[in-house]
């Protein structure tokens, strides 16, 4: 999922922490548009290691509240239900001297046919160059299994980030994450909580990660989520 709000390319590659921007002084209504080799989630591949397009419409207001919508190929398997994920998401970002802040609601859209759609509601904090975001399960149609509990805030996502400019315009972003509860588990296909962890690169519209988890070595497989992942990506914006 990508926040286009967030201007960074790194944040559609690599992780959906909100990277926060000051509102505009008017009304505005953007476009954008990316490829990317390997679409990451909180650190796991959404697309079996395979490149992804991505693209969305974003709407902001001088009072701080947004709303938009993004979408991108996703693949979890060769016999899996899942083709797209369409995101919508609303919210209500500022900021005050060096402090920053956003909070909002982001649902996730499959395929109907595989019955996992889900929301969530989020709030960052930042100071500087530092943030801090939590995002906690709101809703979601899934079916718990014996022993699930797929309530209001029983699935979890923290992360931290930092930012900053590098030589010849380009900006060094460092970010960790954990990831935690039933539905996170379900969603994910891992037995437990676990956390990733990003370095990335990036300038005019290009990107560079690198990326990783602490999930222990399961073998060989699609995802291959145990293993240090390489993501280079170049995305656009548009006024509307």
């Amino acid at each position: 999922m990508k926040i286009s709000i967030k201007k960074t390319l790194l944040a559609v590659a690599v992780s959906s922490t909100a990277l926060l921007t000051s509102a505009p002084s008017f009304a505005e209504l953007s476009a954008n548009v990316s490829v990317t080799n390997n679409y990451i989630w909180r650190g796991l591949t959404q697309t079996t290691n395979e490149a992804a397009v991505q693209g969305g419409i974003d709407y902001a207001h001088e009072s701080g509240f947004y709303a938009g919508t993004w979408a991108s190929n996703v693949n979890y398997g060769a016999d899996d239900v899942y083709s797209y994920e369409h995101d919508l998401y609303f919210g209500f970002s500022g900021e005050s001297g060096d402090f920053t802040y956003d909070v909002g609601y982001l649902y996730y859209n499959y395929d109907s046919v595989a019955e996992f759609d889900f929301g969530e509601i989020y709030g960052t904090v930042g100071y500087g160059a530092f943030s801090v975001s939590l995002y906690l399960l709101a809703n979601t149609e899934a079916d718990e299994g014996e022993g699930q509990d797929f309530g209001f805030g029983q699935a979890s996502y923290v992360s931290l980030d930092y930012a900053m400019p590098v030589a010849s315009g380009a900006e060094l972003g460092l970010h960790v994450g954990y990831h935690q509860g039933d539905f996170a588990e379900a969603f994910n296909g891992v037995p437990d909580g676990y956390a990733d962890w990003a370095v990335s690169i990036a300038k005019d519209g290009f990107s560079f990660a690198i990326t990783g988890t602490d999930l222990d070595d399961s073998g060989a497989d699609a995802y291959d989520n145990d293993s240090v992942k390489f993501v280079v990506a170049y995305g656009m914006d548009f006024e509307l």
